[in-house]
């Protein structure tokens, strides 16, 4: 059985690509190693953002793996602009899953790009990875996984999240795995 636990970046202080961890998000990143540390981690990869490197180098650090950044677990992107009823037009994005508002992305292309990651990760060989990525793309994810994912799920991940994905030959289970 091959196990991926899909993690969200500890709280930090922006949503830029360089915003560092805030003090609180610092220590996190520090309990969320020793959480996963007995896990037989064998692969680790991360969104190239700040935020999600730094969740994850305590446990990399810990246990002498190299972190692999893949541009595909970057956040995604709603839109090019800024609209006061954002929350809306994201809800609406896990109902309507090719909607893609100008200058977005829609669910379905963020999802299949997450998708990808993990097809790699299986197809690698590792038996315990950690991936490391941002909230929508997150949900995204598990909404592959499992249609009833959606708006409701994504409001209710915390800072950070784990999420378990096992594969035995080939068929998934999920399950949260962080408590708060």
């Amino acid at each position: 059985m091959q196990h991926i636990y899909v993690v969200r970046h500890c709280k930090a202080e922006g949503q830029a690509p360089d915003a560092p961890l805030t003090a609180e998000g610092v220590k996190q990143a520090e309990q969320l190693a020793a959480f996963l540390s007995g896990r037989a981690i064998d692969y680790v990869v991360s969104s190239p953002y700040e935020r999600a490197y730094r969740t994850i180098a305590p446990l990399a650090e810990r246990l002498g793996i190299e972190v692999v950044l893949d541009a595909r677990l970057t956040e995604r992107v709603l839109s090019g602009t800024s609209h006061p009823d954002w929350r809306d037009r994201l809800r609406r994005s896990y109902e309507e899953l090719d909607l893609c508002y100008d200058g977005g992305e829609s669910s379905n292309a963020a999802m299949n790009r997450a998708v990808g990651v993990v097809k790699d990760v299986l197809e690698g060989g590792h038996q315990n990875a950690v991936m490391v990525s941002h909230g929508n793309l997150i949900s995204l994810l598990l909404k592959h996984f499992d249609g009833q994912v959606g708006f409701k799920e994504w409001e209710l991940l915390s800072n950070p999240d784990v999420f378990q994905l096992s594969f035995e030959k080939g068929a998934p289970s999920m399950q949260r795995i962080w408590t708060e």
